[in-house]
């Protein structure tokens, strides 16, 4: 298979955040009138060869990187992604590992909890993070976590910002 989108991913950050770009770019739901299943499938092909590769390394904010151990799989990733891509009012923003949401979150507030997600009632947000985390009560604020690990948004409301080059 030849490596057409994942070639200079260095990291799993960014894997998973050049997967999101694609699905917004690719999805054939995002795509009415133009068929982009062949072209979806193959780049998800290619984002597992990628994630399998690089799922252990990871850059902070900072840019520095470094070796995590994670069991999180690309199949699992990519569920969670297609499931938050079609929820409607809400702000996915990716720091680090975790997923943070934000936005219209109430009326979805079972859907995020079906999908593994937790409230906190610090930030005013519901996060994600497949590894099990023992601190409880993280005292960083949202802010702080944008800035020590980086962050970028997805979802409905940025794909126009967010876009790909054509």
């Amino acid at each position: 298979m030849t490596n057409k989108y994942f070639t200079f991913c260095k990291t799993a950050e960014d894997c998973k955040q050049l997967y999101k770009r694609l699905c917004k770019k690719l999805h054939p739901d995002c795509n009415p009138g133009r068929d982009t299943t062949k072209e979806f499938q193959e780049m998800q092909a290619e984002f597992e060869q990628a994630f399998s590769r690089l799922k252990n390394v990871h850059v902070n904010a900072a840019g520095e990187t470094y070796e995590k151990e994670t069991t999180e799989t690309a199949a699992e990733f990519m569920d969670l992604v297609a499931a938050l891509l079609r929820i409607d009012g809400i702000n996915v923003e990716l720091c680090g590992s975790w997923f943070w949401i934000t936005g219209n979150t109430k009326e979805h507030k079972e859907e995020l909890k079906a999908l593994g997600f937790k409230w906190s009632s610090k930030k005013c947000a519901w996060y994600y993070h497949r590894e099990p985390w023992h601190k409880k009560g993280g005292k960083c604020t949202l802010e702080e976590i944008r800035m020590k690990y980086g962050s970028v948004k997805f979802g409905r409301e940025t794909a126009e910002s967010d876009a790909l080059p054509a």
